[in-house]
């Protein structure tokens, strides 16, 4: 079978460095780059447990362990919450396809459930996000947790048949778990998790306890620390939209370092972090009432840009590295 390529950014082992991580249908395979011929090792999934949340390395988070049957430990890091479930439930899937014997693959929906070729899911995601015809994001509260910026799966099934896209709500249940499996929709609460993890045909749930979430609405969950949704920090609520590495002047040598900027929306924040793998940031930038100044760019193709934050000092000055 085709390996199952899920590109993301994560730490193995004691070296924390980004890595390119493919899936197989008995393994995990990493890479130093994707355009490497051969991995640099391999996990064996047959007999192995997945334990996430990972706690075994306090202050990092988003973080999963694979044990081994020879009790070898692998850890990764995910770049932010969402990345690092997907991980999590293709891992799951793949170990018990392996235990009854059968062979993972995370095909095509269109193929899988057999997805008429009318049906655009990237059109049909974004008629759903429409602020004003689109699905109506809530807070809705469950078993003394809080979830932001979600829906119950009937409201979705409601607004499909309402909006002409399906006949029936058999068909929006297959057009429902379309968008699920594809990533278009991510599940929220016990419940919504279960049926994804489980084995049945539909695994997204017409039902109004059944909570779930766009992939960039800023979703957390609240009042349960326990819970792995949980993001408690108010400026690690935003959706991540770029990050990358970036030279930054100093404050008072002001010499010029490399950091990891990660930059998120709503509330908009800015951090940057040591790149050799820190999980606690250097600092951060409120972006709400910042301009950019200075911008300028010179003939060798890099751009010095200037971050003020209100009528405080300049907080950060980076160069693209190129």
């Amino acid at each position: 079978m085709s390996p199952n390529i899920l590109k993301t950014n994560c730490n193995v082992f004691n070296t924390w460095k980004p890595m390119w991580v493919v899936l197989l249908e008995d393994g995990i395979e990493f890479y130093k780059k994707k355009s490497d011929n051969s991995p640099k090792g391999m996990i064996p999934l047959k007999g192995s447990t997945l334990t996430s949340p990972c706690q075994d390395f306090g202050k990092r988070m988003f973080v999963f362990k694979i044990t081994t049957t020879k009790q070898q430990d692998h850890f990764f890091q995910a770049a932010f919450l969402e990345e690092r479930d997907a991980w999590v439930r293709d891992i799951k899937k793949a170990i018990k396809c392996i235990e009854g014997g059968q062979k993972f693959a995370r095909k095509s929906t269109r193929r899988s459930i057999r997805l008429p070729e009318t049906i655009d899911l990237g059109a049909l995601y974004l008629s759903m996000k429409d602020t004003e015809k689109g699905i109506k994001e809530l807070n809705l509260e469950k078993d003394k947790k809080i979830f932001n910026h979600c829906f119950t799966g009937n409201c979705v099934i409601d607004w499909l048949v309402s909006n002409q896209s399906v006949r029936n709500r058999q068909e929006g249940l297959m057009i429902a778990s379309s968008l699920l499996n594809e990533g278009y929709l991510q599940p929220a609460g016990d419940m919504s998790k279960s049926a994804v993890d489980g084995t049945a045909e539909n695994p997204f749930l017409d039902n109004p306890d059944a909570f779930y979430y766009f992939p960039d609405s800023g979703f957390f969950c609240e009042e349960n620390s326990s819970d792995d949704d949980v993001i408690l920090k108010e400026e690690f609520r935003g959706v991540i939209i770029k990050q990358g590495c970036l030279l930054k002047q100093g404050h008072r040598r002001k010499n010029w370092k490399v950091r990891k900027f990660i930059l998120r929306e709503d509330p908009a924040y800015l951090h940057y972090y040591d790149p050799a793998g820190a999980e606690d940031p250097l600092g951060a930038i409120h972006l709400r009432g910042c301009v950019v100044t200075s911008v300028e760019s010179n003939s060798n193709g890099k751009m010095n840009f200037c971050v003020r934050e209100g009528l405080q000092a300049t907080l950060s000055q980076g160069r693209q590295i190129t």
